[in-house]
């Protein structure tokens, strides 16, 4: 059984916040979270930083993002696609 499986990698959509960095950005999670007490939803929001190689992603565009090995202390992700460019 020399099979090749490959393994399933972890995709988020994210907003890009800042791109004022060279082949670094960060972005933004959004997600809805429910209060306990009063059953409200509240918008809770997560900041990643990703390794984008070619700079080709700019603030407010919509990116696909994978997890990856570590490449700094701060970056375990790798910019996968642009999915939607920013409205201007």
């Amino acid at each position: 059984m020399s099979e090749v499986t490959e393994k399933k990698q972890r995709k988020i959509r994210c907003v890009v916040a800042s791109d004022k960095m060279s082949k670094s950005r960060v972005g933004v999670v959004e997600r809805l979270v429910r209060e306990k007490v009063t059953k409200k939803y509240i918008k809770k929001s997560t900041r990643l930083m990703f390794h984008d190689e070619t700079n080709q992603s700019k603030a407010g565009d919509l990116v696909l993002i994978v997890q990856t090995r570590p490449i700094s202390a701060k970056k375990s992700f790798t910019l996968h696609s642009v999915l939607e460019a920013a409205k201007k």
